[in-house]
């Protein structure tokens, strides 16, 4: 994905958390479900698997995503990208919580960074700049 529809998401997927509350309620009746994920740590395939599982986050299909979505795995920003995605459409629908791998220094350990700058050579510390601001 060009950088700047990168760096555009990442600026109104971070517009859009700092409106909402620390705590998120997460509620459902006897008609509707919740898929709860998470540790996805850079593996887009266990993403996709989980898709293909249980649908596409929708009006009727919610989900939430308990942190660590990067390191580790080589796809973590298309992670990232997957999730903020579905978050800007279906803001009622899908719900992140941080995780410990949403942390700098941990990125810096664990491999994010790095692979945020082999993927945006030029644009990359703006990018990894960016998203350290939306966690």
């Amino acid at each position: 994905l060009h950088p700047r529809y990168v760096l555009n998401l990442l600026h109104e997927t971070r517009k859009h958390l700092k409106q909402l509350p620390n705590v998120s309620h997460v509620s459902t009746c006897y008609s509707e479900e919740v898929t709860v994920c998470g540790d996805l740590h850079g593996q887009l395939d266990d993403l996709f698997f989980i898709f293909y599982k249980n649908g596409l986050p929708s009006p009727s299909k919610s989900y939430v995503f308990n942190g660590d979505f990067v390191d580790r795995g080589k796809q973590s920003l298309e992670i990232l990208i997957i999730l903020f995605t579905f978050l800007l459409i279906y803001p009622k629908e899908v719900h992140l919580n941080r995780g410990n791998h949403e942390d700098y220094m941990v990125n810096l350990r664990y491999g994010f960074a790095k692979e945020v700058m082999q993927k945006y050579k030029v644009h990359g510390k703006k990018i990894l700049k960016m998203i350290q601001n939306v966690f």
